[in-house]
């Protein structure tokens, strides 16, 4: 019942849904080449972020998911306990993948099993102060990335979403950038 709740928060099941009734009459109208642009660019600059992060955490030795991992069990929401199985559901993973990740993360000592105080039969996970220490420094370079990049992805996000979505003539608005930055890696994680 949880992970159902949880993947209809994320959009996945009104993913699903849509794809089951794009059958239908109702189908949408295509995108016009203006607004394949406008979303290919959202998604160019979301990539540029994820690449970011995924060298950010290579660079302390961390596999993206693992610090997506540390990022999901330190803010988890009030209402969630972190568990294995909220923690797949949060990260959209199958719960053997999210087990998986778990103790590869445990073996490096970032995070540990403990038993929940009030239910002795669920395990919690908890961060281990090496895996505060690391999350806090991963977490303020992407701080610190968005401030430089943020306003860009905001900027194609608007594009997206502020477009009319049908017999749209207008130029478009999107600047295509003429070369990729690389994503900024602090010195000392090099």
């Amino acid at each position: 019942m949880f992970i159902m709740m949880s993947a209809e928060n994320s959009g996945v099941l009104a993913l699903a849904r849509h794809t089951q009734k794009s059958s239908t009459p109702s189908e949408p109208v295509p995108l016009t080449r203006a607004q394949m642009r406008r979303l290919a660019e959202f998604r160019f600059q979301l990539r540029k972020f994820l690449h970011f992060s995924s060298l950010a955490a290579e660079a302390v030795g961390l596999r993206a998911q693992q610090y997506q991992l540390l990022q999901c069990v330190w803010g988890m929401p009030e209402e969630l306990d972190p568990t294995i199985a909220n923690v797949a559901a949060r990260m959209l993973l199958k719960h053997n993948s999210a087990v998986e990740l778990v103790d590869r993360t445990i073996e490096q000592g970032l995070l540990r099993r403990c038993p929940d105080p009030t239910d002795h039969r669920r395990i919690l996970l908890r961060m281990t102060p090496h895996g505060e220490k690391l999350l806090a420094s991963l977490a303020a370079w992407h701080l610190r990335e968005l401030e430089e990049t943020g306003p860009e992805l905001i900027r194609a996000l608007r594009r997206v979403l502020l477009t009319p979505q049908q017999g749209s003539n207008s130029r478009s608005t999107s600047r295509v950038p003429t070369r990729i930055d690389s994503p900024r890696i602090p010195r000392g994680a090099r």
